[in-house]
């Protein structure tokens, strides 16, 4: 299997030019499955449904969610229709295979009073001001302005900043390329940080615009770690990671007004109905607006 899997995985580089996260992630689920292939000494090219179901009781037995399940079977679903594409078999067994069903979660957004707090973070009296600081504060402002994901923002270069128009160039899953926005104060920081960037590439080159000190480019995971440090700074105690900016972006857009057509643009959504998930959030904010304001005196 191993053969298969590793042919696969070139196939969505070169074929198909997934990025490396995307590819990276297919590994780790397909290799989920191996080790239950190797393991039961099954042949992958010949398994049935009555092993797939035993597959399926193994990932339940290791306490997966039912979303991690699902993206599992999803992934190894692809796999097979390759094995067919390539004629190693005449049939995907897996397509028959349905995923677990997922409890509708609603995106955590952070609230419009404690983002203000949040890209205010350098004005607290006792903040020092560092040369990381206009560098720390663009990310914030990029992630609530644009709306794009981590891994788009750390690949971001210099050449796909438009600062006449106020825009980006990004690339998002699949490479599909769209166009981001951003706003005056973002742009202010913009201009800060470009200065404040020479002083930390310190002689180096570079082509990304977010670099860390003496090196080319942040990771998504140190972005992350900035996100963490600021929100301690500020003493938000609710959890806020780099996508809950992305679905801040969202829900506040659609909170004052903006269309669903345009919001899924912006996202870099391929359907619709994955950026409909919004619209529940904005539902849910009306619900309990309706409910903290209404009095039914009615005994």
């Amino acid at each position: 299997m191993e053969a298969g899997v590793k042919k696969y995985l070139e196939y969505l580089k070169v074929e198909l030019n997934y990025s490396q996260n995307t590819i990276s992630s297919y590994e780790i689920e397909l290799y989920k499955y191996k080790e239950f292939i190797d393991t039961n000494k099954i042949n992958y090219l010949k398994i049935n449904k009555e092993e797939i179901r035993e597959y399926l009781k193994y990932l339940d037995n290791k306490k997966y969610k039912s979303r991690s399940i699902a993206k599992n079977i999803s992934t190894i679903r692809g796999f097979y229709r390759y094995l067919v594409s390539v004629d190693k078999l005449s049939k995907n067994i897996f397509a028959s295979i349905r995923n677990p069903k997922l409890e509708k979660k609603l995106p955590n957004y952070i609230s419009e009073l404690d983002m203000v707090t949040i890209l205010d973070f350098t004005k607290k009296k006792d903040y020092k001001q560092t040369i990381f600081t206009n560098r720390n504060l663009l990310l914030l402002e990029m992630l609530y302005d644009t709306g794009c994901r981590v891994s788009e923002l750390v690949h971001i270069k210099l050449k796909d900043v438009n600062k006449t128009e106020k825009n980006i160039r990004v690339k998002g899953k699949g490479n599909k390329e769209r166009i981001v926005y951003f706003g005056e104060y973002t742009l202010d920081t913009l201009n800060l940080y470009l200065l404040d960037r020479e002083e930390l590439l310190n002689g180096k080159k570079s082509e990304y615009l977010f670099v860390a000190k003496e090196s080319s480019s942040l990771t998504t995971r140190r972005i992350a770690q900035i996100i963490n440090q600021v929100i301690e700074e500020v003493e938000i105690k609710n959890k806020i990671t780099p996508h809950t900016f992305r679905h801040t972006f969202a829900t506040h857009l659609l909170n004052h007004d903006a269309d669903l057509r345009s919001v899924q643009e912006l996202l870099g959504h391929s359907s619709l109905s994955t950026t409909q998930v919004y619209t529940h959030v904005s539902n849910e904010r009306l619900r309990q607006v309706y409910l903290s304001a209404h009095k039914d005196n009615r005994k």
